[in-house]
């Protein structure tokens, strides 16, 4: 029984040692991030997750490729929404509306939606990337059972 709690133990604490995590959550308008670090769970802006990625420089690169697809996301929808919202205005004012701006401020805000769906796909990317060698780091512990008795088997 001893012998058992001691494994269990030993399983979970290799487990918690080597949780150094980044998790990125999808939303409508971009992404949130979570960086578990031991057993503290923290929610990080872009920035920060920006300087934790700095150790690693293909995760970095990959980030750093996703924020400028995000800028340019926001400034052309941004553009976009500005220059179609004043023929409207001028329509609900009771003016004579200049309809080819609201076509091209849609046509900056339909621009605008792949280079945010490339942000989420870079950003995505980089925290795989940053997991992938942070996972592999300290020792992986796997069990096996068998026929003939217990064993436990702990990979570095």
């Amino acid at each position: 029984m001893r012998l058992f709690f001691l494994a269990g133990t030993m399983v979970f604490a290799s487990c918690m040692a080597r949780s150094q995590q980044l998790t990125m959550y999808h939303t409508f308008g971009g992404a949130h991030f979570e960086y578990q670090k031991d057993t503290s769970l923290f929610q990080v802006s872009p920035r920060q997750v920006s300087q934790i990625l700095f150790d690693d420089p293909m995760a970095y690169q990959e980030f750093k490729k996703a924020k400028l697809h995000s800028t340019l996301s926001g400034i052309l929808g941004f553009l976009g929404a500005g220059i179609a919202i004043i023929p409207v205005a001028t329509a609900i004012v009771g003016g004579d509306p200049e309809w080819p701006f609201a076509v091209g401020g849609g046509a900056l805000i339909l621009a605008s939606i792949p280079l945010g769906i490339s942000y989420k796909n870079k950003a995505q990317n980089a925290v795989d990337i940053y997991n992938s060698k942070h996972s592999a780091l300290g020792p992986r512990p796997q069990l096996f059972f068998s026929a003939t008795g217990f064993r436990l088997v702990i990979r570095l």
